[in-house]
């Protein structure tokens, strides 16, 4: 679509794919931006529990 503007039900998507696919880093990093974007502090937090942050933040990890 055209001009859509990502919110944060697109990036809790795009994070849960990228767990499911053995990308833990993306995931994290894409809850993160789901996280900023919700306006409930407590559905931002429960969102980043539930992508905890990788022991490792290597390039080759992602």
């Amino acid at each position: 679509m055209t001009g859509h503007m990502p919110d944060s039900f697109d990036y809790l998507d795009a994070a849960h794919e990228m767990a499911h696919t053995g990308h833990p880093v993306l995931a994290r990093l894409l809850a993160e931006e789901a996280a900023a974007l919700t306006t409930d502090t407590d559905e931002a937090a429960r969102i980043l529990r539930h992508f905890p942050a990788p022991a490792s933040l290597r390039l080759k990890d992602c």
